[in-house]
């Protein structure tokens, strides 16, 4: 059985390389957080399997999440991997060791438990709710304000439980949580944004959208920078696994904003803060006295 350092270097692109850095304990709660995210992130990608069933391993793996029992994790875990859920090697391992991977995060520290567990299990119905809006085996977003709200469920979410992890435990960072929390969700969305941009070619092969109508697509194959200009200024989104690099003109800065050329366009469904708002923040977690009692001093020392 892979470890979970050995999983994350097969299935992370740039997460591998900046984890193995954070201090304990939150470099494993981070570990442990990514690969989690990504088993959701795996279901929803599965474009060769019919909506109804990466609707169901979704919800089948934010129910563990909720509730978990070893069998019940390695009978499912079981069915998905029969089931050949990605065409990608390290994903499938990663799915085989969905029960491990679970073992472990409930050893984490309860604090970290259940702010992970509740972001993830927000992000699980976010996947659920776009993957229904799947026809033909395909997504397409419809306007700029859809795509604020998806790259939200996808990684304006990641990026409050990272600054929630970096938190917790670190009573010196109490003045600037606000400060953080505030920016939390575009941590996260910067870079699904950049990703988008990165893989709309290889996306569009596979049956999925994320630019809507009206936005200019990547020219070719070569360097983000060859995107052509949107305007001076951009419109606000982000996400986790589709790419990264500069932000530049097109790409989104703040998920309450929708800027330049591309606010021009007609929304056609919810606002992005009526989609975003659908999802309700947790409440932070606290790490308790005991588990720190251990450390002696504060996590970032």
């Amino acid at each position: 059985m892979s470890s979970l350092e050995t999983l994350l270097e097969k299935t992370s692109r740039t997460f591998a390389l900046s984890i193995p850095v954070l201090p304990e304990p939150t470099r494993r709660e981070v570990m442990i957080a990514y690969l989690l995210f990504r088993i959701a992130d795996t279901f929803e990608d599965a474009a060769h399997w019919e909506p109804a069933r990466r609707i169901g391993a979704l919800r089948e793996f934010a129910a563990l999440l909720d509730a978990f029992s070893p069998d019940e994790a390695r009978k499912l875990a079981r069915n998905w991997s029969a089931a050949g859920p990605s065409p990608h090697a390290g994903y499938r391992e990663l799915i085989d060791q969905v029960p491990a991977v679970l073992e472990a995060f409930f050893s984490l520290d309860p604090a970290a438990v259940a702010s992970v567990r509740a972001h993830v299990v927000r992000s699980c119905d976010g996947m659920a709710r776009y993957v229904a809006r799947t026809r033909g085996g395909a997504l397409v977003l419809s306007d700029v304000a859809d795509l604020q709200a998806y790259c939200y469920v996808v990684a304006g979410i990641v990026g409050e439980m990272l600054t929630e992890l970096f938190l917790l435990g670190r009573p010196e960072l109490t003045e600037v949580a606000p400060f953080l929390r505030e920016r939390a969700a575009k941590f996260g969305e910067a870079l699904q944004l950049v990703n988008i941009l990165k893989d709309a070619s290889a996306d569009a092969s596979e049956g999925r959208s994320y630019l809507p109508p009206g936005v200019p697509r990547p020219r070719g194959r070569g360097p983000l920078h060859r995107c052509p200009p949107v305007g001076r200024r951009s419109a606000g989104v982000g996400g986790v696994h589709r790419a990264a690099g500069p932000a530049g003109p097109g790409v989104p800065r703040s998920n309450r904003e929708a800027r330049s050329g591309l606010e021009d366009q007609p929304s056609r469904g919810l606002s992005a803060d009526a989609e975003i708002e659908a999802f309700p923040r947790p409440e932070p977690a606290r790490r308790s006295h005991k588990a720190l009692e251990p450390q002696g001093k504060s996590r970032l020392g």
